[in-house]
Formats: C-alpha cells, sequence, structure tokens
C-alpha cells in the first residue's frame, strides 16, 4: 500500500475546484436554510440555471463566458422568483417536497429531446468555456494551461490552478458578504423568521417579502457554483445537476454547521479530502483484481464499486457525527431547531 499516494491524493483535494464549487453552493445554502429557515432542497437546480445561463450565451451566441455570468445571474432570479412566489408559504418538510421537485422539473426539462435544439438534450452543451482558458488576465498570464504548478502534494495543472485561483476568490468574496449581511439589521430579522415568523410578522415586517429575498440572494450564490463547476468541466450535463447533488452539498453544509460562515467553507473541503481519503485507500487496498477482502470477507468484488463503498463509509462517519455533535465542526445545537409549525 502506497501511503505517499494516500496523502498526496486526500490533501489534493482539500483546496480541490469541488470542494471550492461545493463551498459556493453551501454558503448560498447556508443563507435559505442556517439563516432563513427555508429547507431548500432544490439547490442543484439554481446551480443548472448558472451553468446553462453561461453555456448558452457562450455556446449559441457566440460571445465571451464572462458575459454569461450576467445571464447566469439574471436565470438564477427568474428560477428564485417563479419557485419562491407559489411555494414560500409551505413550510419545513412541505417545502422541502415542492423545492426538490422543481429542481427535478428542471433537470427533466433541459435534458428532453423536445428543447435539444436549446439546451443540448442529455449530451449537454459542450466546449464552451475554451476562450475562459485562453483569456490572459493579469495576474494570472503568467500560468500556462500546460504547466503544473505547487509542491508537495498541492500539485495543479495550469489549466486547474486558474479556475481554482478565480473558484477560492469567490469562495472568500461570498462568504465575506454572507458574514456582513447576517450582521446587518436585515439578517437578524431573518434569523428571526427561522425562529418564529409569527413573531417577527407580529413586528410588522413582511416575512414573505424577506424569504423571498434569502431565496433568490441564497440561489444567486449558488448559481456561480454552477458557474465554476461549468467551467471546470468545459460543459455543462445536465445529469451533473441532479437531486444527489442538493443532498452532498446539504451534508457538507452540516458537516462543517449550520449558520455558520465558516462552517460553510471548511465542511466542503472536508467533505471532499474524506471522500478521497476512503477512495484512494480502497484503490490502494485492492488487489490487481480490484477486490478487497476483510478477514476474508469480500466487501468490494471490483473496483468500480469503490465508489459505492466510499460513500458507505463517509455515511457512517455522518452517522456518529449526528449522534455525537449533531450542530457540525462550528455549528451551535440552538441554530439547527426549525419552526415546522
Amino acid at each position: 500500500m502506497n501511503f505517499t499516494n494516500i496523502f498526496n491524493n486526500t490533501f489534493r483535494n482539500l483546496f480541490s475546484i469541488d470542494a471550492a464549487y461545493f463551498a459556493i453552493a453551501a454558503l448560498g445554502l447556508n443563507v435559505q436554510f442556517g439563516y432563513a429557515g427555508l429547507l431548500n432542497f432544490g439547490q442543484a437546480g439554481f446551480m443548472a440555471a448558472g451553468a446553462y445561463g453561461m453555456g448558452m450565451t457562450s455556446h449559441y451566441w457566440l460571445v465571451s463566458p464572462w458575459m454569461g455570468v450576467g445571464f447566469a445571474v439574471i436565470y438564477s432570479v427568474v428560477l428564485g422568483l417563479l419557485m419562491g412566489v407559489p411555494t414560500l408559504r409551505l413550510r419545513a418538510d412541505y417545502l422541502a417536497i415542492v423545492t426538490i421537485a422543481t429542481a427535478e422539473v428542471i433537470r427533466l426539462l433541459v435534458r428532453s429531446v423536445k428543447f435539444k435544439a436549446q439546451f443540448g438534450g442529455s449530451d449537454g452543451i459542450n466546449n464552451f468555456a475554451d476562450q475562459f482558458y485562453r483569456t490572459k488576465l493579469k495576474p494570472f498570464g503568467w500560468i500556462h494551461n500546460g504547466e503544473r504548478y505547487g509542491f508537495g502534494p498541492f500539485k495543479y495543472g495550469g489549466r486547474d490552478l486558474r479556475i481554482m485561483i478565480v473558484a477560492w476568490l469567490l469562495v472568500g468574496l461570498f462568504g465575506v458578504l454572507v458574514w456582513l449581511m447576517m450582521r446587518s439589521p436585515w439578517g437578524r430579522v431573518l434569523k428571526g423568521i427561522r425562529e418564529d415568523e409569527d413573531a417577527v410578522r407580529s413586528l410588522g415586517k413582511n416575512v414573505f417579502a424577506y424569504k423571498m429575498q434569502a431565496l433568490v440572494i441564497g440561489g444567486v450564490i449558488g448559481s456561480f457554483a454552477g458557474l465554476v463547476f461549468a467551467i471546470s468541466r468545459g460543459s455543462v450535463q445536465p445529469d451533473n445537476y441532479s437531486r444527489d447533488v442538493t443532498f452532498y452539498i446539504l451534508t457538507a453544509l452540516v458537516l462543517g454547521g449550520v449558520a455558520k460562515v465558516s462552517g460553510s467553507i471548511v465542511g466542503p473541503m472536508l467533505f471532499w479530502m474524506v471522500l478521497s481519503f476512503f477512495d484512494s485507500l480502497l484503490s490502494e487496498a485492492a488487489d490487481k483484481n480490484g477486490q478487497f477482502a476483510f478477514f476474508g470477507i469480500k466487501l468490494i468484488r471490483q473496483s468500480s464499486d469503490i465508489g459505492q463503498f466510499r460513500l458507505m463509509l463517509v455515511g457512517l462517519g455522518l452517522m456518529l457525527l449526528m449522534i455525537f455533535r449533531p450542530q457540525g465542526i462550528f455549528g451551535n445545537r440552538k441554530e439547527m431547531a426549525l419552526d415546522g409549525r
């Protein structure tokens, strides 16, 4: 077993692109769920809106992908309004059911054959991000796509490093923005709505408007996660924005701590680091046939099962976390209470 490879792969993913776009999406979800108490299971829909906003403008209109950022924001705002107007009067589980259904409707709509000319169907939109990697951006002009930069386990190709720099700058920007918003009077009202919206309404506050603002702002932040994910892959595939993505993001958020900006960032980093650790460990422990046995019991019969088995181990770890520290690493147990009346 090569422990050097396990160490390198594990810590490389601590600051990976995946961890960055998960952190951006978790920051947006934290505004909705952690601070406003909106149990949104459709964050993947906002990510898809951002990704398709950039992909469609770059691929079909042949403009710079940077112009697609504006359309991505518009798409996510429209989605937030369409999702929020009929649903925000619902609470707890009822809201969760509607939001996850909305995200699935979006995914099935963009992958349908009827709208293949607009969204690319199940093949998605491809090769739209090449201009981003060819752009000479100071001070990133010295990063060449064919080179590798870094040291030790933290060594990345120039193409990945470019998007990583942009992604983590967005993480820092949105982290500061959310932190400032939640320390403002607007943020304190939002927390009050999470605790008891009837009491806030009795003080003359428009609870519906505050909820709508939280949903749209969190969705816009989530759309930037979709942008980062799409640019890093160089394509927009509808099945990359399935309901599983929202649950993974929510898992990473709970791991770090709900209603904490630090939890929104550290949680996704640890989530991907743990996933990478188990993936590398099981890959190294498996024999040449891709099988892994524990005390004579074959737990893994082929290499393709490693992905599923690592999720089982991560799930077991999260169960233990929920038992012994349900508030997460940085969270506060009181912040997790939801008004489900």
